[in-house]
């Protein structure tokens, strides 16, 4: 395929998705940017106990490598996407990408926690640029008649990435050190940039047309909203006897989160299209979805990080044995995902998440209770009953938070589906920290007690699931 083709199609808006071979090229731009981002989510955190050795952090500090790309893109994938609304698609992703790569060589130089935290976050923001507009590509991209198979081979790239995470994370560790965990992001960044400059197709969206603006100040409190809760959340765990005055300035920049927070979502009520769609949450099936999301991928970023630390520090796994163990979770996942898309329809979506999420928390608490030196065949399977019980819940909780709204705030629900699996991962990050300021994870207690938090999130996110069953589908 000459690469010009692809260029061609890019100056025409108004095409019902497009043709081939053009579409082709498109959607590999997409799903390499959508895996890239998912996978840089979660391949720091096998690295995680070298990174805090080498670089002489306490790893209470250390999850700050992973909490600063997730706050970082939680913080800014609601405006993000309301930019790609009015200035294209595009243009968020290849600017998006740009900065992603951009980061990605940062980290890879960093020679100091601070360095190294700072180029997550920028990473963070530049995956907040592809995340946001993903599905919104996916759309422009294949014909209403074939959006189904675009939107399912999406979901495939999200799944395979999450299982690529811990195996490509243990693989690079086997050879060599953690920067290179980012450094293939630089080649991989540039190949895609190149591609979608090319291929991607040129659009403004119908808010553009009508004169809708961007409103910079309510991007500064979406922005000032979720980082003073988190930064506060986190100083409030992490205490440290040299740090006299670390609980009242925590607690200062939580009262500044709600303020800012109060503030910014009574503006958002008076909007038509608010940035925040604090109108979606006056449907209760979908407000309960939201809480089911939140806590259910709270437990499960608990689980990913502690897991780690528990394999490697506890009971003497090598990086390649402890990736290997923790991939049969999310391979779980995709075993599952297909059965429970056939389940829904058959049965309450909010039946079948509460089941799952019953699997989950028993799972967690069996991994929670291990003896002292399991066999892999242990660890294996109570990791399977997590990634079933996961994959039970998530794709009909998912349906529930997309089809719940009226149809015309679509977009919205698919935003607000993103900002709860960020706000669960970040806060389980935000609480890991805390248990490990207090039990830390070398003496080998913090595990074990974060595994039993993330059973106590799944088993509140069932109650939230089976809720649901008692409240209408929706309601205007």
């Amino acid at each position: 395929m000459r690469p010009a083709e692809p260029a061609a199609l890019a100056e025409v808006p108004e095409l019902d998705g497009l043709p081939q071979p053009q579409r082709r090229w498109a959607m590999l731009v997409i799903v390499l940017g959508i895996t890239v981002a998912v996978l840089d989510g979660t391949i720091v955190n096998l690295a995680l106990p070298g990174i805090a050795r080498e670089l002489q952090a306490d790893p209470a500090h250390a999850i700050w490598v992973v909490n600063a790309y997730q706050i970082a893109a939680l913080m800014m994938l609601l405006p993000l996407a309301s930019l790609g609304d009015l200035m294209g698609y595009r243009r968020v992703y290849l600017c998006g990408m740009v900065l992603f790569t951009l980061a990605s060589l940062g980290a890879m130089l960093a020679n100091s926690l601070g360095t190294l935290i700072a180029a997550r976050a920028l990473q963070g923001l530049g995956a907040a640029g592809l995340m946001s507009v993903n599905s919104a590509l996916v759309r422009v991209v294949y014909p209403r008649a074939q959006l189904g198979r675009g939107i399912a081979l999406n979901s495939v790239a999200v799944a395979s990435a999450s299982v690529a995470g811990p195996s490509v994370a243990a693989a690079i560790l086997s050879v060599a050190s953690w920067p290179w965990l980012f450094a293939f992001n630089v080649p991989l960044g540039l190949l895609v940039l190149a591609l979608g400059s090319r291929a991607l197709p040129g659009r403004r969206a119908a808010a553009m047309e009508v004169g809708e603006r961007f409103s910079w100040l309510d991007v500064l409190l979406n922005v000032l909203m979720f980082a003073l809760i988190f930064v506060g959340a986190d100083r409030l765990g992490v205490r440290s006897g040299s740090e006299q005055g670390a609980a009242p300035i925590a607690w200062a920049l939580l009262l500044a989160g709600a303020a800012v927070g109060f503030v910014y979502l009574r503006r958002q009520r008076a909007l038509a299209m608010p940035l925040f769609p604090v109108d979606l949450l006056r449907i209760p099936v979908f407000a309960l979805s939201m809480g089911t999301s939140v806590c259910a991928f709270c437990a499960q970023m608990l689980s990913f990080i502690a897991l780690p630390f528990l394999l490697l520090e506890t009971y003497g796994r090598t990086h390649v044995e402890a990736g290997l163990l923790i991939t049969a979770w999310p391979l779980a996942i995709v075993v599952m995902a297909p059965i429970a898309g056939r389940l829904i329809g058959r049965y309450p979506d909010g039946w079948l998440g509460g089941v799952g999420l019953g699997l989950l928390a028993l799972g967690l608490v069996l991994l929670a209770t291990l003896p002292a030196q399991p066999g892999n065949a242990d660890i294996v399977w109570r990791m399977v009953l997590c990634g079933l019980g996961f994959g039970l819940f998530q794709s009909p909780n998912n349906h529930t938070i997309v089809t719940s709204p009226p149809a015309h705030r679509s977009g919205a629900a698919s935003g607000m589906l993103g900002t709860a699996r960020l706000t669960g991962q970040t806060l389980g990050a935000v609480l890991l920290a805390g248990i490990f300021s207090i039990w830390p994870p070398h003496a080998g207690r913090g595990p074990f007690i974060a595994l039993g938090l993330a059973a106590a999130c799944a088993a509140v996110a069932a109650v939230c699931s089976t809720l649901r069953t008692r409240e209408p589908r929706s309601r205007a």
